[in-house]
């Protein structure tokens, strides 16, 4: 679980946005500095991006002038690999003097090595990308050893008293007992949470195989978390996690999650790219919101069950509904069923 000091933070600002009578307002900044990285992900296509594109990089202003643009209490810096961004620790230290709660997502490769450019804080967290077990994960990744590499930099993270959470995504094959067996092993490293996400068909990706589909990724996830051990921390909404179960309804929200890159603002989401724009307040009030989610008949939504879509609208429901915020508190002490 994240520190209360955030939980609070995101509540008095959905109360705001609630009392001014906006209806669309984004809750996390998806903030890519550069799409360069040290794996080849079957699952990911940022580095099929030609290489002029690769060398490219946001400044530290560039960044800080997005946070304060969108205006976010939690920025996620994905890429990429963020840690091969020259000035990351100055990026990051910009966010955190703007009291940003920073997620710094890493394959960990670089992480032991580059921890003594960070100190702790209750604002940043690293969070590992980790898929599965040590077979599974390092086949998704195409490299041997990266297992193994990550959970001696989360071991190291947390020795110095760093924040660290992980993020799992979640393929067609994937084996539920050997994930529940994987959660135990990520609450041993006294990792703080989890956050699990259906794979989502990127055009670029190598591997076109291996999505599921929203039925598969409903019987997945129902199968995974039966019964989850009360020891088990996510770090996400119980309200997301049954919704990828098939038993809460939810409609993506893709302003919850605005992406910025060097090419600017994402239309409409980090997962879609149907063009960029110059300013926040454009992508904003420019973009067709109508033509996106499941609601919208868009086959490109059609499977999306993604959490930077979805676990905004969660978010928004466990506060401003009284079903989610009882559905939340009920989870909370009796676990998910």
């Amino acid at each position: 679980m994240p520190p209360w000091s955030q939980t609070l933070t995101v509540l008095r600002y959905i109360l705001r946005q609630h009392l001014r009578g906006v209806q669309r307002y984004p809750l996390v900044l998806m903030l890519e500095p550069l799409f360069r990285c040290n794996l080849a992900c079957g699952g990911c296509g940022k580095i099929q991006f030609p290489a002029a594109v690769l060398r490219r990089q946001l400044t530290p202003q560039q960044c800080w002038q997005a946070a304060e643009e969108c205006g976010a209490p939690i920025v996620s810096i994905p890429g990429g690999e963020p840690l091969l961004h020259p000035q990351i620790d100055q990026i990051v230290a910009g966010l955190i003097a703007r009291k940003r709660y920073v997620y710094l997502c890493t394959n960990a490769l670089l992480l032991e090595a580059a921890l003594e450019h960070f100190t702790p804080s209750r604002y940043l967290a690293f969070s590992v990308h980790l898929d599965g077990p040590r077979d599974v994960h390092d086949r998704a990744v195409g490299r041997e050893g990266t297992y193994d590499t990550a959970v001696r930099a989360i071991r190291a993270a947390r020795q110095r008293g760093f924040r660290v959470t992980t993020n799992t995504t979640l393929f067609r094959g994937t084996d539920p007992q050997r994930m529940r067996a994987f959660f135990d092993e990520l609450m041993a490293l006294g990792v703080e949470g989890m956050t699990l996400s259906p794979g989502y068909s990127y055009a670029k990706a190598p591997d076109q195989e291996h999505f599921l589909s929203r039925e598969e990724t409903v019987r997945l996830f129902d199968a995974l978390l039966e019964g989850a051990r009360r020891t088990w921390r996510f770090n996400q909404t119980p309200l997301f996690l049954e919704f990828l179960r098939g038993r809460w309804d939810l409609e993506c929200t893709p302003w919850g999650s605005p992406s910025y890159s060097v090419f600017g603002w994402q239309r409409p989401c980090y997962l879609l790219a149907e063009g960029y724009c110059r300013t926040f307040r454009e992508l904003m009030e420019t973009t067709d919101w109508s033509a996106y989610g499941r609601k919208s008949d868009n086959p490109k939504c059609r499977d999306c069950m993604v959490h930077c879509g979805y676990e905004p609208t969660a978010v928004a429901q466990t506060f401003r509904s009284l079903r989610g915020l009882w559905t939340t508190v009920k989870t909370a002490v009796r676990g998910l069923a």
